[in-house]
């Protein structure tokens, strides 16, 4: 009788343990409790990860992140990817730099606000642009995501380098910018990051969308089954190929952050994060399979990568270590959220 009580007091803490290993599985705050526990680990080795100003640099390098894997995140529920957004970058920072340059840009003689003001308009319009020529040829070409944006993305990153060797002498960057401009990326309104308040107002904006509007509905519909969305009234095409759009448009507003951050346009920018920007929101949460994602989820997903980017950095790592275990990192949430959807589906 005792041997019987004893296998099934083994048997309830078996199926307890399941049961708890199931929920933090499918909890959303799972990249946000392992974000705390690499802090904690890496705090006996790299202390000044705890410091004020350390903080200071992951909140800094964090927020442009956080406002292209937003986009991304709008791509990947509906089941699909871009990985446009680094050429994007890199294109929208070297054509909004050489109309603002002092050096013989066409707005030179202009007062600053108003090269200001075209730069940024040039941002948010190669952003989307490139985002709409991305989705016009998913859609209307029914050609595969993977396809297309590796395409556009070798085609904007050759042209990026082109321009700037056609404007500059060394070929390396467009920089004398307008003294007002870093303000974008490094400057402080009442003691707060001007980038983390952008970045801010992006999320709030991009959680509204996908929460609370029809269009985010249609967007998890056809992530989840697209013919079924279609014959339920969803305009399929129309959806995707302004979930491209909005795509190019975080990019584009990413790029402003960081050319502001660096004072200079420059070809290469975003070069090695594309990494990063795919990763923060899969790690996040949102599914590579569509249907599914928040914008909370890319907030957490942001916020590891960039922690343990920097730690990782403190501890002196060399770049192709730090790929690596980032790499592994990206591979791993790969692999949760496929066991994630076996969960949903059992």
């Amino acid at each position: 009788m005792s041997a019987v009580r004893i296998d099934a007091r083994r048997g309830a803490q078996g199926v307890a343990t399941v049961s708890w290993l199931r929920r933090l599985l499918l909890s959303e705050y799972l990249v946000l409790l392992l974000t705390i526990v690499f802090v904690l680990v890496m705090l006996p080795v790299a202390p000044e990860l705890a410091s004020l100003e350390t903080w200071r640099d992951i909140i800094g390098a964090m927020m442009p992140l956080l406002i292209v894997a937003t986009g991304q995140a709008f791509v990947l529920i509906v089941a699909g990817i871009d990985l446009s957004a680094t050429s994007n970058l890199a294109i929208s920072s070297v054509l909004a730099a050489a109309v603002m340059t002092l050096d013989g840009g066409p707005l030179a003689a202009a007062p600053a606000w108003l090269a200001i003001a075209a730069g940024i308009l040039v941002f948010v319009a190669v952003g989307s642009g490139l985002g709409a020529l991305n989705g016009a040829c998913v859609t209307r070409l029914s050609m595969p995501p993977f396809i297309v944006t590796l395409t556009t993305m070798m085609f904007f990153s050759g042209l990026a380098i082109w321009i700037t060797t056609l404007l500059t002498d060394d070929g390396s960057s467009i920089g004398n910018l307008p003294q007002g401009f870093a303000f974008l990326g490094q400057g402080r309104i009442a003691g707060l990051p001007f980038s983390l308040l952008i970045a801010l107002a992006v999320c709030v904006v991009a959680h509204v969308v996908l929460s609370r509007t029809l269009f985010g509905r249609w967007l998890f519909a056809i992530g989840i089954n697209p013919r079924a969305a279609e014959v339920s009234g969803v305009p399929v095409r129309r959806a995707v190929f302004f979930a491209y759009v909005i795509c190019g448009l975080c990019a584009g507003m990413a790029a402003i952050l960081y050319t502001a951050r660096l004072e200079t346009g420059t070809p290469v920018l975003g070069q090695r994060i594309l990494l990063d920007v795919v990763g923060a929101a899969v790690i996040g949460g949102v599914s590579l399979f569509g249907g599914k994602g928040k914008v909370l989820w890319v907030v957490f997903g942001a916020l590891f990568l960039t922690v343990v980017d920097k730690g990782l950095s403190l501890l002196g790592l060399s770049l192709a270590s730090m790929f690596a275990i980032k790499g592994g990192a990206i591979l791993a949430a790969a692999v949760i959220d496929a066991q994630r959807q076996r969960l949903l589906r059992a």
